[in-house]
């Protein structure tokens, strides 16, 4: 269950409650191994301490009913043996058959989420765990030394998980298992665009559910600023207090660079900056630079000191910068690089990087 912790307490609370469906669920639990008398609990597993239901076990049996809005995951409590098991319901009538010592094997009757559910488990589990031992093995001491080796089966495994992404979407995108898929995954991958295009091959009523609520909010999210989208106009006064616009470098290729006279590396970027700024500036390049800085006279001289003779802008709010805030900065140095159209052609270019983007869309004569 701890992969999942995450994505749950990312969901609480980024979605409206909606009308409860007439019908509920009614769950008939056949467990081995369950102390007589001993309580059951179901709870969201996105809101654990929301309680969906409770039983009491019979003769080996207990039965469990309320409503749920829509199929969801949820989790099986069983106190007296103090363990956990997750099943993907809806308001249907479901068959339990296990054993308490082996809640991995639980066989449920009743519920075509839970069986999407089932193959997910089994079909994405191996290669998750995959992640995290490559990833413990990256963060190890003798990591330096098998560097590219691990970088690569990463690379490979986050693609083969990808692939399988497609095909359980493909194959199921009327399955309520599927948004959640998506929301498990999305932190594999930054392609704002692939994760719209997954989301868009939903059926309309999965897309208006709750993980599909939440995976339309950070397509949303992820488009600010996302490589190939328009770049949001702002205006914000330069040292002179005369206001500057983004929209006024229409027609030519600008960099704006989100910085700060008190980050570091930021300040070892700069040079860099320069060099790029001369070599095209004559080339339809320039660069408009806004500070999260507090105080002026930090700012100007900074400018000063670093040669940085292009335009510069700020509101001295810091991380409440109004431009940082439009474009979700939330780290610094970071910028984007936007064509003569206002269209983003790159991000976060730097050193080399910027230099040869430049060269690749100016040309390097």
């Amino acid at each position: 269950m701890k992969k999942y912790i995450v994505i749950f307490s990312l969901l609480i609370g980024t979605v409206q409650a909606q009308p409860k469906k007439p019908t509920g669920f009614h769950i008939e639990g056949h467990i081995k191994g369950l102390s007589e008398n001993s309580f059951v609990a179901l709870t969201d597993a996105n809101k654990p301490t929301d309680t969906l239901a409770r039983g009491t076990v019979r003769d080996g049996v207990f039965i469990l009913s309320g409503q749920v809005i829509e199929p969801n995951l949820v989790i099986l409590n069983f106190g007296s043996a103090n363990k956990k098991a997750p099943v993907f319901i809806g308001n249907e009538t479901v068959t339990l058959y296990g054993d308490i010592e082996n809640l991995n094997g639980i066989q449920v009757k009743g519920s075509p989420s839970e069986s999407d559910f089932q193959f997910f488990e089994q079909d994405f589990n191996p290669f998750f765990a995959r992640i995290n031992q490559l990833s413990q093995l990256a963060n190890s001491p003798d990591a330096a030394l098998k560097k590219d080796s691990i970088g690569d089966a990463y690379q490979f495994t986050v693609m083969t998980i990808q692939l399988k992404v497609d095909s359980f979407i493909q194959k199921r995108g009327s399955s309520y298992v599927s948004p959640f898929l998506l929301v498990v995954v999305n932190q594999l991958s930054d392609d704002v665009f692939l994760l719209e295009k997954r989301y868009q091959s939903l059926s309309p009523e999965v897309q208006q559910s709750m993980y599909g609520k939440y995976i339309r909010e950070q397509i949303d999210n992820g488009k600010i600023g996302a490589v190939g989208t328009e770049a949001m106009d702002f205006i914000q006064t330069d040292t002179s207090g005369s206001p500057v616009s983004l929209s006024s470098f229409k027609g030519k290729y600008v960099l704006v660079d989100f910085w700060a006279s008190w980050c570091k590396p930021c300040r070892m970027e700069n040079p860099n900056l320069v060099a790029a700024y001369e070599r095209f500036k004559a080339k339809n390049f320039t660069v408009l630079s806004v500070s999260l800085d507090r105080s002026r006279d930090a700012w100007v001289k900074a400018i000063q000191d670093d040669k940085l003779v292009w335009s510069q802008v700020s509101d001295l709010k810091f991380w409440n910068n109004a431009v940082a805030m439009q474009y979700r900065i939330q780290q610094i140095p970071q910028n984007f690089l936007i064509d003569p159209n206002g269209k983003i052609v790159g991000k976060n270019l730097r050193g080399t990087d910027l230099d040869s983007r430049l060269c690749a869309l100016l040309g390097c004569n």
